[in-house]
């Protein structure tokens, strides 16, 4: 039997442009009233408690990664789906198993063996850099466009080996893949970001085929052998490589906005890892765990089944709502803080949970560790030059705006 939906529960809610901006006392409410939620109307439900979404990522064989349906906003502000079944492309991040296994294992040794840990020397002078552009135009600046964007697009792009990639256009690539994702467009938005998005796939599977011709010792050298093992098809493989671009681009920039945001609004907190850099890779897991980078990732149900005491019936859409359950009291001491000192400071699901775990989240620490070890090296303090502003998304949690006041040494 489904729990019975607290009144203040509506369809609307998932959507409202409060809620979007601050999710976390509507995730309260899901997690008391309805771990497991079905949309009034819809065959869209939302996982909210850490048990109920550790109980569906382990559940393969049931719930599948594929992507089957998109979401929109319908003319009554309630997420509808434009449903396409099974012909969604099942790559990578959104493979069931027996594929999956066979693609991680083509992309992840030469992710992590040869690629990331080499890339922090590269990282720290990118970050230096652009620090001190942004600090010598001006003590206010906006930490997204200046920094919190430009460092994760860039080394996105050295990881996975591009060639003549213009930075900026390959973050608008990654923040339209993400976009699609966004759940906040009307039908003929969606329909439009669709058309927009095939432009990047061109050029991507031109940087394919150039490795595929001319044999390369980097990331796009092991998609381009995965083809040629028969690992992934031409266009799966074209996939493989406008994931890793969306997911390794924003996902990394949400936790860079994220971090810093939370050190402008605690300036004890700031002034702590100040006076002991060492705290600084506690603090970055304490940010992903507040304020998960993904809110929510799609599954998709392949049979009727059962969540938390909740019927899900075959084809249903389920949003498993990382953000409530990186906040679950049930789960977390004081989990509304940031505590430093916590046993298992890696116990949260930022990077997703089961088989799909983020095969990208060492460089997003990385990266972290290295922008916040500059910026606080660099300012005596900072704080908010303004109001932050969230982009409109019910899947990303990143600031399309923040601005940051900072005080030089």
């Amino acid at each position: 039997m489904s729990l019975p939906a607290a009144p203040g529960l509506s369809p609307q809610r998932l959507l409202d442009p409060a809620v979007i901006d601050d999710p976390y006392p509507f995730y309260g409410e899901l997690r008391e009233a309805a771990p497991v939620w079905r949309v009034p109307g819809t065959d869209i439900f939302t996982v909210a408690t850490f048990e109920a979404l550790a109980d569906a990522a382990s559940r393969t064989d049931v719930i599948s990664s594929n992507i089957e349906a998109l979401l929109y906003r319908d003319d009554e502000g309630v997420p509808a789906r434009i449903r396409f079944g099974s012909i969604g492309v099942q790559t990578l991040a959104t493979a069931d198993p027996p594929l999956h296994a066979t693609h991680r294992a083509a992309v992840f040794p030469e992710l992590v063996a040869k690629r990331m840990l080499t890339l922090e020397p590269d990282i720290t002078s990118l970050t230096n850099r652009l620090v001190q552009d942004a600090l010598a135009i001006a003590p206010e600046f906006d930490f997204m466009s200046d920094v919190g964007n430009l460092v994760p697009i860039t080394v996105i792009g050295w990881l996975i080996g591009f060639t003549d990639a213009d930075p900026q256009a390959l973050l608008r690539a990654a923040f339209d893949s993400t976009e699609i994702l966004a759940a906040t467009m009307s039908r003929p938005e969606l329909e439009a970001m669709f058309v927009r998005s095939d432009e990047i796939g061109t050029w991507l599977a031109g940087q394919l085929q150039q490795a595929l011709d001319a044999p390369r010792e980097d990331l796009l050298g092991a998609v381009a052998r995965g083809v040629q093992s028969g690992a992934f098809t031409f266009e799966n493989a074209v996939v493989v490589l406008h994931t890793l671009l969306s997911a390794g681009g924003e996902s990394t920039s949400s936790l860079l906005g994220n971090a810093v945001r939370i050190l402008a609004e605690q300036p004890e907190l700031q002034q702590r890892l100040r006076a002991d850099p060492a705290l600084i890779g506690p603090f970055v897991e304490e940010a992903l765990r507040l304020e998960s980078p993904f809110r929510h990732h799609l599954r998709v149900a392949h049979a009727d089944t059962e969540l938390a005491g909740t019927p899900i019936p075959n084809g249903a859409t389920l949003l498993m709502l990382w953000g409530s359950a990186n906040r679950d009291p049930a789960e977390y001491e004081r989990p509304d803080e940031v505590v430093l000192d916590r046993q298992t400071p890696r116990h949260h699901v930022s990077f997703g949970r089961g088989i799909h775990h983020c095969v990208g989240a060492p460089l997003a620490r990385i990266e972290a560790k290295v922008v916040l070890e500059t910026l606080l090296d660099r300012t005596a303090r900072f704080e908010l030059g303004g109001r932050p502003r969230w982009v409109d998304s019910l899947m990303v949690r990143r600031h399309a705006e923040l601005p940051l006041r900072c005080t030089p040494r």
